[in-house]
């Protein structure tokens, strides 16, 4: 009998939109409030088991489900515990997106023992480069986290941000992850929206891209770590496939629409967790017809939809752009369209 076909599906959560404990700008303006209940979390996993279920029996397809707790701090979910239980109990692969400030010994071994797939940690580059965007002290802290995320035996991911402000610091930072011995070392760049809106005249140039790409895939760590990135202009790298047309079915790349969506704190269903375009709300809308009916969601699995060299590329199915920085950057430039071709893109 041939094996089934498998589908990876990825759904990103933010939990809380609070950063952490000492944090007063959220609280200031009011994030947080309107977040999703216990009751209400716990409706929205029953229905993604049933969905799961549904779709493996409707399409004899075999699924591969994981999910990104974030926020904001998904620490400062007092029921995160919970959640966790719950999608370990319909076959889910957890990983915790955090900036490891809150992390404790205790905490460290109760993800641990809950059987976390793994965390993933911000990290910018070294010490005084973390903290100008991460906040003063931040750097020291979020290590501590990552060392006592190693010692209770979880796999560690740091991740990294790239801009002008910390692309120059690659060495340095490999450097890092190498001696603090986590298992990944993940590169995704700048979006500019949100807070990052701030930080839009440090976008790189798609040639500091490509640069910057081949720097990185030429490095060859010796000691297990492993360089990974989700940035799908960088299958321009491991799809060496010279000009062939992979056609107009999607297969990789971004995941928006494609393979994943974000369920943001208060509900709200989104294509991607950095691209503020809502497609529904778990508290009124079933998250299945989202998926299906959804016109954005349609649009983005759509090739002639898409505008500039996106529409006509060749690798358009294997990547698609950056579809949140297309839309933030499009955004600052006076027409957010989330099909608008990525800015940053060296092809």
């Amino acid at each position: 009998m041939a094996p089934k076909d498998s589908f990876d599906f990825l759904i990103q959560w933010h939990l809380t939109e609070k950063c952490n404990l000492t944090c007063t700008h959220c609280y200031q303006n009011g994030h947080g409030s309107d977040e999703l209940t216990p009751d209400e979390i716990q409706s929205v996993i029953n229905e993604i088991s049933s969905t799961m279920h549904s779709w493996q029996e409707t399409y004899d397809m075999d699924f591969s489900p994981s999910i990104n707790l974030t926020g904001g701090e998904p620490l400062l979910r007092k029921d995160l515990y919970d959640v966790i239980t719950s999608f370990k109990s319909i076959g889910f692969d957890i990983y915790i997106l955090t900036n490891g400030i809150l992390i404790d010994n205790q905490t460290a071994h109760e993800l641990s023992d809950l059987g976390v797939s793994g965390v993933q940690v911000s990290i910018e580059g070294p010490e005084d480069i973390h903290d100008s965007i991460r906040g003063k002290n931040s750097f020291k802290q979020s290590v501590r986290g990552v060392k006592l995320l190693k010692n209770a035996g979880l796999e560690v991911t740091l991740n990294a941000t790239v801009s002008e402000i910390n692309a120059h610091y690659l060495a340095e930072t490999v450097g890092l992850a190498s001696d603090l011995g986590v298992n990944r070392l993940g590169f995704s760049r700048l979006v500019p929206s949100g807070r990052g809106k701030a930080l839009l005249h440090e976008m790189m140039k798609p040639s500091d891209v490509e640069r910057l790409y081949k720097k990185i895939f030429a490095i060859k760590p010796d000691n297990g770590l492993e360089i990974v990135t989700g940035d799908p202009v960088a299958s321009q790298f491991r799809n060496s496939t010279g000009n062939k047309d992979f056609g107009e079915i999607a297969l990789g790349g971004c995941a928006a629409g494609i393979s994943g969506l974000t369920i943001m704190s208060d509900g709200t269903v989104v294509p991607c967790r950095r691209m503020p375009v809502p497609v529904g709300n778990v508290r009124r809308d079933s998250l299945r017809e989202i998926w299906s009916m959804s016109p954005v969601l349609n649009d983005l699995r759509d090739k002639s939809k898409y505008k500039g060299k996106c529409r006509t590329c060749k690798k358009w199915a294997n990547c698609r752009g950056c579809r949140a920085i297309a839309y933030a950057y499009s955004a600052s430039k006076g027409k957010a369209d989330f099909l608008a071709p990525d800015p940053q893109c060296f092809v």
